[in-house]
């Protein structure tokens, strides 16, 4: 059974397609936040708000014909939890310094080889020749789906800056591709 018919089952109020579902993807859940976030507390905390508010909207998702990836589902709603820790925590600065210091010093994740891979050629190299602070804005913006604010609050950085560097990447990516 796929995450999605787990979570559907969990919908009906099925405890142990929730269980399953929280097995399976805990592990890549945790892994991903930690490339967020350094501080494994909040990490912890995150996990557990986000896997609640899962239990509590799978009717929702069970619901949406437009929403067919669960993982993509859980992502977005752990991303959302994460910038509301973020917030709460006024931990803006120190996470973000602590992360980018635990990025820089260790290996590619399996998630940044496979995009890089499926980002081969051209795109692959124009996104590869961005300054990290550029392809920071637009992954959390493009491929996390957070908005503005969000990644505002995620990267601890004014909302206008994200702005301006989601602009400055997209001018650059289009230059880099005609």
């Amino acid at each position: 059974m796929d995450e999605r018919a787990l979570l559907r089952r969990a919908a009906a109020g099925d405890r142990a397609a929730f269980e399953e579902f929280y097995t399976r993807t805990s592990p890549w859940l945790a892994v991903r936040l930690r490339k967020r976030c350094a501080d494994e507390q909040l990490v912890a905390e995150v996990v557990q708000d986000t896997y609640l508010a899962v239990w509590r909207a799978a009717g929702s998702f069970a619901d949406g014909a437009a929403v067919d990836d669960a993982l993509g589902w859980l992502w977005t709603v752990a991303a959302r939890r994460l910038v509301d820790a973020f917030r709460r925590e006024g931990r803006h600065r120190s996470a973000t310094e602590a992360a980018t210091a635990t990025s820089a010093a260790a290996a590619p994740a399996a998630e940044d080889a496979l995009l890089e891979w499926t980002l081969s050629g051209d795109v692959g190299a124009a996104l590869g020749a961005l300054a990290p602070e550029l392809r920071q804005v637009l992954r959390a913006m493009v491929l996390d789906g957070l908005t503005v604010r969000e990644t505002s609050d995620l990267l601890g950085i004014p909302e206008g800056t994200v702005k301006t560097r989601a602009r400055r990447a997209r001018l650059m990516l289009r230059e880099a591709m005609s």
